[in-house]
């Protein structure tokens, strides 16, 4: 269990927004992943399963797979006070097993400040072109679920692995 402290770190002694100064901090390897989930009426499940993932706008895990790394890439130009970083790897890995398409973001860097917000906007991104592919076939799709699984270097790691349910 994370505690957090009484004094967030992107708030100044005024508690107006600030963006947080690395750069005293020494770059280190970072990597974190998140994963998302994606959860389809039966129905649209068995069709996306016999159709191999197509759908009339094109391969739906192929297009998520792009626009995953695209997101992690933008997570600074998204996320306000989000360091911008160079990313040295992003992976997207898309399963459905069921009814369900989980989807895993991994991403590393060497850099002051971790990528936690890259992987979770990776993985975010993902879900929501799946759900933009598909909602012609439905609106029932749920996106639910997106979550830090492990981060790596700066102060602490974090592996929440044990805790999520395949």
């Amino acid at each position: 269990m994370t505690t957090v402290s009484n004094k967030l770190s992107h708030l100044d002694d005024s508690d107006l927004p600030q963006m947080v100064d690395v750069g005293s901090k020494a770059a280190t390897r970072r990597t974190a992943q998140a994963q998302a989930r994606v959860t389809f009426p039966a129905d649209v499940a068995a069709q996306l399963h016999g159709a191999g993932y197509v759908t009339p706008k094109g391969g739906v895990f192929t297009v998520a797979h792009i626009a995953g790394v695209m997101g992690a890439k933008a997570t600074s130009q998204l996320i306000p006070l989000c360091h911008p970083l160079v990313l040295d790897k992003c992976d997207i890995d898309i399963s459905m097993p069921g009814d369900t398409a989980l989807i895993t973001c991994t991403v590393s860097c060497q850099g002051r400040t971790g990528v936690e917000m890259e992987a979770l906007t990776g993985a975010s991104v993902a879900a929501l072109t799946i759900y933009d592919m598909c909602k012609a076939m439905s609106h029932d799709i749920v996106i639910s679920e997106v979550r830090l699984l492990t981060k790596t270097g700066g102060k602490s790691d974090l592996d929440y692995t044990a805790q999520v349910q395949a």
